[in-house]
Order: structure tokens, then C-alpha cells, then sequence
């Protein structure tokens, strides 16, 4: 069966579902990474790319408590924390290429809130690059201001909004999704709101939380559903399959092995035939598996990070930065072209 996709993908015809799931049963890790491999070097060549940036997440206050995250509290509970646009600005502290900012749905806190603190920011350092707020935040913004999706998102990007990440993706599988965050907007949301954005000239990332209570068939209809809105908008830059965290969740389990790790990023390779970068997420993966990573079809690192909490919560042994020799050291040593980027993927000078 391999084989027969192999020929297929020499073919340059795309992968269909049966295709994806056979290639995440298979047992030849090693045959599928050459696949992979072939396939991110057609797109990137041996460039690996990343970028100086820095995480930030404004509270951990957050009216959905979804079932596997161990980073949001509910108001007053022990470790429930808030940021002043101030503390933020202090936090920052100094130009970035690309902050990342991602936090709770605060009961208490208004859209003018995040206009103000994104205008805060750019005004404070208009070189860096702002990419924040999942889906799920924008879907709460629109509900609180009584703006529609399109107008909701017009406003951040008027203020200075340049991008968005992925998160909040989770599975698309309802029937999971209903056990895992019951309380989180639906897939079928999600995905309105990545569209909406594309329409309106904000790119965005997407994700896909694998390794809890999902089955591979979860997982290529993720897949699938990023590729058709990816065919209808061409707004996505990157996807990151995020390795599930067990630790301090209530969904509990063990988390996916590294092979299952590799084999994931490699199958989303093949089949995201039209989303430039597949990102191997170190923070998630450690530092080793997202370097091995780059030889199973990923071709980006992430980056510096500085300070990341939403997966140190649930149990992360990584640091929680890298410096940019470090990271050069890691694609280096894959053999491989290390890239610094903006939020872009344009090269920045050394």
C-alpha cells in the first residue's frame, strides 16, 4: 500500500483519506519519513526556519475549563493570574520579530481591552510582528462587542493585529471534541472564523491536538478539513500538530510515543499538499524529537518562545526558551539550512 502512494505522490496526485489512514497504520516509520522528507524539500528545500518571539498570555482566567488543559482557573482560585497592559508592556520589554498572545476568555474584561493592548503594543514596538488570539478568543470577542466575525476582526486589525496562530483547533471530530471541551466553540466555528480571517487579509496558523482520546481517523479528518479550507482561502502559513500534555488534566492517559510523534508530522507533510510549513513544536516535542522531526517532513522550529506556560502546565520538561545559537545548533546538525523569519516567513538579515 505504500508503495502504491509513493507512486501516487511521484504522480504529484493528492492523497485521499483512505491514503492518510493507511499511511498512519503503516508500520515502515522510516519509508514514510523518506516520503515526507522528499515532500518538504519540494516545498522548502533544505531550509528550516525560526524566528525571535516571545509568548505572551495575558491571563489564565478563562470562562471555558476545557478537560485537558491544566493552564486556565476560574476566578479567585488558587494560581488565577491577570496582566495589566502595563505589566504586559514591562513583560515584553524589548523589540521582538513576533509576539505571540494567547490567554483565558476573562469574564470581566471588554473588546477594548485587546484593541487597546494590541494598539499598546505596536505603538511600544511598531517593528514587531503581533500574532494572537485563537479562534476560540475571537469567537468570544464577537460575542461580547455584538460585532460579526468580520467586523470584529477588522477592528484588531485596524489596531495592529498581523496574524493569528492556530489554536483551539483541538480534533474536529464533534463527537470527541464533546468529550474532551464540551465548552469550546464547535469545528465547524472554528473554521468560519480562520475563513473570516483570510477574507479579510489576516494569515493564520492551525493546529491539531493529537495523542489523548482520538483515533487516526480523528485525525485525517482534521487533516482533510484544514486542506479544504486551506483550497478555498489560501490563508494558512503553517500547521503544528501539537503532542498532547497529560499532566495536571483531567482527560489524564499517557500521551502520544515519539514514533507516533514522527509519524504525525510526516502524514500531515504528505497530505497538506497546500499549506507551505509543517512546524515541529519543540516545546511539545523536546528539543531532540522536533530536531529528528525535520527529517519527517517538518521544516520550522518555532522559535525563542521566551517564557511559555500553557504547556509547561500540563507537564512540559522543555525549557522554556531556546537562544537563536542554540536553535541554528539543532538544524544544523540535521543538515539542514537554518532561516531566521518574521511572521511571514520572509528571511530576515543575519
Amino acid at each position: 500500500m505504500l508503495y502504491y502512494i509513493a507512486d501516487k505522490l511521484d504522480r504529484k496526485e493528492r492523497l485521499d483519506r483512505a491514503d492518510a489512514l493507511a499511511l498512519f497504520e503503516w508500520d515502515d516509520i522510516f519509508a514514510l519519513g523518506d516520503m515526507a522528507e522528499a515532500a518538504a524539500l519540494r516545498h522548502n528545500g533544505d531550509n528550516v526556519y525560526f524566528v525571535r518571539n516571545h509568548h505572551i498570555n495575558p491571563t489564565n482566567i478563562c470562562l471555558n475549563r476545557c478537560r485537558f488543559c491544566a493552564f486556565s482557573r476560574s476566578e479567585g482560585e488558587e494560581g488565577a493570574y491577570e496582566l495589566s497592559i502595563e505589566e504586559i508592556l514591562h513583560k515584553i520589554g524589548k523589540q521582538y520579530t513576533e509576539l505571540h498572545i494567547v490567554g483565558g476568555l476573562h469574564p470581566e474584561w471588554s473588546f477594548d481591552y485587546y484593541l487597546e493592548l494590541i494598539s499598546s503594543i505596536k505603538g511600544a514596538f511598531p517593528k514587531t510582528h503581533i500574532k494572537a488570539f485563537t479562534a476560540v478568543e475571537i469567537d468570544h470577542f464577537s460575542n461580547i462587542s455584538g460585532f460579526s466575525l468580520k467586523e470584529t476582526l477588522t477592528q484588531l486589525k485596524d489596531h495592529g493585529l498581523d496574524a493569528m496562530p492556530g489554536g483551539g483547533a483541538e480534533i474536529f471530530s464533534e463527537e470527541v471534541r464533546e468529550r474532551l471541551c464540551p465548552e469550546k466553540i464547535s469545528a465547524v466555528r472554528w473554521l468560519e472564523v480562520h475563513e473570516a480571517a483570510h477574507n479579510v487579509g489576516i494569515k493564520t496558523n492551525a493546529t491539531m491536538l493529537y495523542g489523548h482520546i482520538e483515533s487516526y481517523a480523528d485525525r485525517v479528518d482534521h487533516l482533510f478539513r484544514l486542506r479544504e479550507l486551506q483550497d478555498k482561502t489560501k490563508g494558512l502559513q503553517a500547521f503544528i500538530p501539537l503532542s498532547y500534555h497529560p499532566k495536571n488534566t483531567d482527560t489524564g492517559g499517557g500521551g502520544p510515543s515519539g514514533i507516533d510523534d514522527l509519524r504525525t508530522i510526516a502524514v500531515s507533510r504528505l497530505v497538506l499538499d497546500n499549506v507551505p510549513h509543517i512546524k515541529a513544536y519543540w516545546i511539545m516535542l523536546g528539543e531532540k524529537m522536533a530536531q529528528t522531526a525535520l527529517l519527517f517532513g517538518a521544516d520550522d522550529l518555532d522559535g525563542t518562545v521566551i517564557e511559555e506556560r500553557i504547556t509547561h502546565s500540563a507537564g512540559a520538561v522543555t525549557g522554556e526558551s531556546l537562544t537563536v545559537d542554540q536553535i541554528r545548533f539543532l538544524i544544523e546538525r540535521a543538515g539542514k539550512r537554518p532561516v531566521e523569519r518574521d511572521s511571514f516567513y520572509n528571511e530576515q538579515s543575519k
